[in-house]
């Protein structure tokens, strides 16, 4: 996927790249919102509603998995991320995912705690090993 760097913050020279809201794509969106992982760490973003460090999300995987999601998420214009200090700051794209795909978001984080209801079960707990 191409992306374009859109206005980001530097600090100490290092900064991600992040699609611009035009080239954001439902099928990228949709394949990053399709993972329990991933899923999880949206619905803990969408909960806050503030940027959150990496190290604030309580997955039960390894740190280079767990880069690899937010990566992903990233790389789809689920999230932001921007360096403050030493801590990579995470926050939804809400209102981005909001004008592109009116619904979607909401629906999906519905859709997700509607799924634990029925489960009986929180969203925490089974989720698949990282193996």
């Amino acid at each position: 996927m191409q992306t374009q760097t859109q206005p980001q913050a530097r600090t100490g020279g290092r900064s991600l790249e992040h699609p611009a809201p035009e080239e954001i794509r439902l099928e990228n969106v949709l394949h990053a919102l399709s993972d329990p992982m991933r899923l999880r760490m949206v619905r803990t973003l969408a909960e806050t509603g503030t940027e959150q460090s990496c190290s604030v999300f309580d997955l039960p995987v390894s740190k280079s998995t767990s880069t690899h999601h937010f990566r992903v998420l990233r790389e789809s214009g689920v999230i932001n991320q921007i360096y403050r200090g030493t801590a990579k700051m995470s926050v939804l794209r809400r209102d981005d995912l909001d004008v592109l795909f009116p619904g979607l978001l909401d629906s999906v984080l519905t859709a997700a705690s509607h799924q634990d209801e029925r489960l009986g079960g929180s969203r925490r707990e089974e989720l698949p090993d990282e193996g």
